[in-house]
């Protein structure tokens, strides 16, 4: 029981690392990510400014040669336009990754944005960030009154037995730790470098 609970715990707070991380996980690096997006318009418009936000300064050089280089080749051969236009794409989330002390691990195909992801880019892009709270706050609610009433139940016969000792205290681990993971999330951030 304590093993089930432990890994229950650690799905849960892996599910929250990545619902408050930086949009990055499975989304800058994704076709139909903010990333890619900006390097499309970028390259449709010859307006390398529009990525250079994603990088550092001290990796602007790269990615100002290399969307030169890009850009160029845009009305010439098809094929070769693909593969110069994706190294492009590769490299800039690359870099991007490694602001973030994140790992590269290749190009996403669009559509594999998390839901609750796709939910934040639509509180932006719509201007109102209510819905998504209203949404966010009862998935919370939900997972912790559940947690708590398991605990809350199990509180009132931890006595009778260590059987229900032992399920009471993992109970109360699972439902204090996540309750901590939230709460530190909240007022640390959620970047990937501090995870």
């Amino acid at each position: 029981m304590l093993l089930k609970s432990k890994i229950a715990t650690v799905l849960f707070l892996a599910s929250f690392i990545f619902m408050f991380t930086n949009t990055t996980s499975a989304h800058c690096d994704s076709y139909d990510g903010p990333v890619i997006k900006d390097a499309e318009k970028a390259l449709e418009t010859n307006n390398v400014n529009l990525v250079l936000k994603w990088v550092t300064k001290e990796q602007e050089k790269e990615i100002i040669t290399l969307f030169q280089k890009t850009f160029e080749l845009r009305n010439g051969d098809k094929d070769v336009y693909e593969i110069v236009e994706k190294h492009f794409f590769e490299t800039l989330v690359r870099l991007h990754r490694e602001t973030e002390g994140a790992p590269y691990t290749g190009l996403k195909p669009a559509g594999t944005t998390k839901q609750i992801i796709q939910m934040t880019d639509k509180a932006l892009k719509d201007d109102n960030v209510d819905d998504f709270i209203i949404k966010l706050n009862n998935h919370i609610d939900k997972v912790v009154r559940e947690k708590y009433q398991k605990v809350s139940k199990l509180y009132k016969v931890k006595d009778d037995s260590v059987e229900k000792g032992r399920e009471f205290v993992a109970a109360y681990v699972d439902y204090t730790h996540t309750v901590e993971a939230v709460h530190d999330i909240i007022e640390h951030g959620g970047s990937h470098a501090a995870h």
